[in-house]
């Protein structure tokens, strides 16, 4: 364990130890971890082990004496070993009667075992109080002083008594203690720190899948097509033009996937009568990761900036441009100023620029650093209003984009339609019902509803008491 010059400075330069005595059964990394911040914090730690002689990777200042000695020095003993080492436990349960029991155990696997790892412990030692802490908690968070790692460390026990102990030791080493209940919640508090990334899993796989879809979809309309009936080999446009392509579509297509769930939801409010009744299961996970939704289609928005931004820098853009000047010079001819053409492309740019600020915006807003600093009328400001805002900017730069190509049969390749067509959809879709919504009659009957009005049906009884809805 690595003693710079941080860790070894106390947490209260005043106290000396006088915080009480802590006991650690385990001399890994955790224990030792743990151990030193115990130390900085002032307490005095007691480290069991099966060879208390072999001490010299232990914290400077902590004891280390047999599992028994150690256990009759601390009212608080934090179990940092596996759960298959349990049992050695089970040969001194006398002098742990009474004890606090910190169970700070992980499992390899999400429901390794029919109970959880503390249940386990409660039953081998039943006269200990059992308490589930600290494993949501890396040996690095603590070596690092919890600056740059959670600061959260979840507690459940059946012993009020025990928690509010632990509870004290976690913030005494600047940790912030959060009550979880009885034991019952130490299989959740288990399953924790296995979860990887819950809430990305479902916007990874949308973004995944479109982008495989999308690319294909340019694969076969730009370069197989092309390939097919002109003999041409266009396959080097893979690598920018075609990711160049790809990028926005999903981008702009996740976008409008973050503010459909909020539509289909006041739709199907608007329909029941009432926001008392339950969402359906797919509408509650789909509400959940939009912040997830949102971030990836920002990151596939930077994406498009940085392609947009190599393409006068490519040699075939630069040859193109050099045949073409060739070309004028040759023939003698002028291109003449195109007004419209000037402002179609200042538009475009316009509006992907102002489009492509306000996402991210969007995403520094999500950020909980942010989020924090804001009221709640505020965080709804920018995410709903200013969020809407943005994908119409976004729509309406993919449709200046667009322009009038759609008119052209020639655009219509084995009568499949340009891909950026194929990013309208949706956008479209998403815009038009909320521009329905936010008409003041359907709004107000929204409203309405949430403020816990409720439509009462055609059999419920009469209730002269309400107030009647005004449209």
């Amino acid at each position: 364990m690595e003693n710079n010059c941080f860790n070894m400075t106390k947490l209260c330069p005043d106290a000396d130890n006088t915080l009480g005595t802590v006991c650690i059964f385990g001399t890994g990394d955790f224990g030792r971890s743990l151990g030193l911040r115990l130390l900085q914090a002032g307490y005095s730690v007691v480290f069991g082990s099966r060879n208390p002689q072999n001490s010299s990777l232990l914290p400077k200042g902590a004891q280390v004496l047999s599992h028994v000695e150690a256990a009759q020095t601390s009212k608080v003993i934090f179990i940092a070993v596996h759960r298959e080492n349990y049992e050695f436990l089970s040969a001194f349960s006398q002098e742990l009667a009474g004890k606090v029991l910190v169970d700070i155990s992980n499992n390899l696997m999400k429901n390794q075992y029919p109970e959880s790892n503390a249940e386990y412990l409660a039953k081998l030692l039943p006269q200990a109080n059992v308490v589930k802490a600290f494993n949501t908690v890396s040996a690095w968070a603590l070596q690092s002083g919890s600056l740059d790692a959670s600061r959260q460390v979840f507690v459940c026990g059946d012993n009020s008594e025990s928690k509010q102990m632990v509870m004290d030791i976690a913030r005494s080493l600047g940790l912030t203690a959060l009550d979880q209940g009885s034991l019952l919640a130490a299989k959740e508090l288990e399953n924790y720190p296995l979860q990887l990334f819950p809430l990305w899993r479902l916007p990874m796989y949308i973004a995944t899948g479109l982008t495989a879809a999308i690319f294909i979809y340019c694969v076969l309309t730009d370069i197989v097509y092309t390939f097919v009936n002109e003999g041409k080999d266009n396959s080097y446009r893979i690598v920018i033009s075609i990711a160049n392509r790809v990028c926005p579509i999903v981008s702009l297509i996740m976008l409008s996937l973050c503010y459909l769930p909020g539509v289909i939801a006041a739709i199907l409010q608007l329909y029941n009568g009432t926001k008392y009744k339950r969402f359906p299961d797919w509408l509650d996970k789909w509400m959940l990761c939009r912040k997830q939704l949102g971030l990836v289609a920002l990151a596939l928005a930077f994406l498009h900036v940085l392609y947009s931004l190599v393409i006068p820098i490519r040699y075939y853009v630069r040859q193109r441009q050099n045949i073409y000047i060739i070309s004028q010079v040759k023939d003698n001819k002028t291109l003449i100023f195109d007004s419209t053409v000037s402002w179609r492309s200042d538009s475009f740019y316009s509006l992907g620029i102002l489009g492509f600020s306000l996402y991210v915006l969007l995403g520094i807003t999500s950020l909980p650093s942010v989020s924090n600093m804001v009221n709640w009328r505020e965080f709804r400001f920018v995410q709903s209003k200013l969020g809407h805002i943005t994908l119409l900017l976004c729509t309406a730069h993919t449709l200046v984009y667009g322009w009038n190509k759609f008119l052209y049969v020639s655009r219509y390749k084995w009568y499949l339609p340009p891909a950026y067509v194929l990013s309208l959809i949706v956008p479209c879709i998403v815009l038009v019902l909320k521009l329905i919504l936010i008409t003041p009659c359907v709004d107000r009957v929204i409203t309405r509803i949430r403020q816990g009005w409720e439509r009462k049906s055609a059999y419920a009884p009469h209730d002269t008491s309400g107030q009647p809805l005004i449209l």
